[in-house]
């Protein structure tokens, strides 16, 4: 499970949170202009980057608002949080290029391949 540091209630369990997808998806200025590949793509179209992306969550089970977290999806490691709408700052990025090692990456999961 991850550990969700709210800007307003302080960290708590990804249980309490729904994911909201991509942070800093501009709505269309004329959604009416657009033809369907366009919509299409505003709707379903993200990025799926290896390493740090930028995330909406809402904290369903606490104060109820919308955040930012900045997560890394190799490891799930979170660098920053805050509310919606606020620029995160970069992470320490030193060693986010470098794929995790399965069997430390997660000590709670077991390496994929071995019995638990």
């Amino acid at each position: 499970m991850l550990l969700i540091p709210c800007p307003w209630c302080g960290p708590r369990d990804e249980a309490e949170f729904r994911y909201g997808g991509q942070a800093g998806v501009a709505y269309p200025r004329d959604p009416w202009a657009l033809d369907d590949g366009a919509w299409a793509e505003f709707l379903f179209v993200r990025d799926n980057p290896k390493g740090w992306f930028a995330e909406r969550w809402f904290h369903t089970a606490g104060c109820r608002r919308w955040c930012h977290v900045l997560r890394d999806t190799l490891d799930n490691r979170i660098a920053a949080s805050g509310p919606a709408g606020t620029q995160l700052p970069e992470p320490d990025t030193g060693d986010v290029d470098e794929p995790a090692d399965p069997a430390t990456a997660n000590p709670a999961r077991p390496a994929p391949g071995s019995r638990a």
